[in-house]
C-alpha cells in the first residue's frame, strides 16, 4: 500500500468513527436516568407523563410510588431520589428548609380531590348520605399520619360530625394505593381515595362515588421539588419543567385534578 493510499484509508476510518460517535451521542443510550419519588395517588397520570417525556427527550424516568410521609423519611436517610412529587405542600417545604430540597424549586403541580368510592354501582349517593346511614362494616382510609388524603378523609368526617361513629369501622391503608386496593378487592364496602384513582378522561371508571366538597377539608395542594441529589443536573430540571407545561397539565386535568 502506498503512503497516499494509507493516508486515504486512515482518513476514511477516522471519518467513520466520528460519524458513529455522533450518532451514539445523540441516542437515548447517552441520556440520563432520573430517580423520582411519586405520591401514590399520582401514579396513573405520572406513568403517562413519564412515558411522553421519555419519548420527547430520550431521558429515562425511574418511578417509585408510595406515601409522602415514608418518602420524607427515606430522603432524610439518604435515598437517592432526585425529584419528589408529594401529595402535600408541607413535605417539600420541610425538605427545602432542611437543605434536602433545592431552594425556590417548589411549585404546585396539582390540587387533589378526595372521593368516597365503592365498586358497587348505586351504593354511594351523590351527596355522601351513605356515611350517615352507616350500613357498612368497613370504611377504607389511608393512614392520616403518612398520607394527606387520609388526613383529608379524617377532616371530612370531622366536619360532618361522623368521625366517632365511623372510626371503629376504619380499614387503614399504608398509602392511598393500598386503600384503593382494599375497596377494589371487596375488603371494604367503600372508602376515601383520590379522584384520580377512579377517574379517567373526566369520567368515573367503575362503581359509584361522591366527590367530597373542597370546603370539608383543607386543600390538597401537591407540590413538586428538586431534591439536593438532583441539583445541577439537566434531566431532573427538564422533567420538572415538562411537568409544569401544557402537555402534562392536560394529562393531569384528565384525571380529575385542579391547578
Amino acid at each position: 500500500m502506498t503512503c497516499l493510499e494509507l493516508r486515504r484509508c486512515k482518513t476514511t476510518i477516522f471519518g467513520f468513527v466520528l460519524a458513529i460517535f455522533s450518532l451514539l451521542s445523540g441516542s437515548p443510550a447517552f441520556a440520563d436516568e432520573i430517580q423520582v419519588a411519586v405520591a401514590a395517588n399520582f401514579a396513573a397520570p405520572m406513568q403517562k407523563i413519564a412515558a411522553d417525556f421519555e419519548k420527547e427527550t430520550g431521558h429515562k424516568v425511574q418511578l417509585a410510588f408510595g406515601a409522602t410521609g415514608k418518602f420524607y423519611a427515606q430522603i432524610q436517610n439518604g435515598a437517592p431520589f432526585e425529584v419528589l412529587l408529594a401529595a402535600d405542600d408541607t413535605t417539600p417545604e420541610k425538605l427545602e428548609k432542611e437543605g434536602l430540597g433545592v431552594a425556590n424549586s417548589r411549585f404546585t403541580y396539582a390540587i387533589g380531590k378526595l372521593v368516597l368510592w365503592s365498586t358497587k354501582a348505586g351504593y354511594v349517593d351523590d351527596k355522601g348520605e351513605v356515611l350517615k346511614r352507616g350500613d357498612f362494616k368497613h370504611l377504607a382510609i389511608a393512614n392520616p399520619k403518612l398520607a394527606p388524603y387520609g388526613q383529608a378523609a379524617v377532616e371530612t368526617l370531622t366536619a360532618l360530625g361522623l368521625l366517632a361513629t365511623a372510626q371503629p369501622k376504619f380499614v387503614q391503608g399504608e398509602n392511598i394505593a393500598q386503600t384503593h386496593q382494599f375497596i377494589a378487592t371487596g375488603n371494604a364496602e367503600l372508602g376515601f381515595v383520590a379522584l384520580s384513582q377512579v377517574m379517567k378522561d373526566g369520567r368515573i371508571t367503575e362503581g359509584s362515588a361522591w366527590i367530597v366538597p373542597s370546603n370539608l377539608h383543607d386543600p390538597i395542594r401537591q407540590d413538586a421539588i428538586l431534591l439536593a441529589t438532583g441539583k445541577g443536573k439537566a434531566a431532573p430540571a427538564a422533567l420538572l419543567k415538562y411537568l409544569a407545561g401544557d402537555k402534562a397539565r392536560a394529562v393531569i386535568k384528565s384525571f380529575g385534578y385542579d391547578f
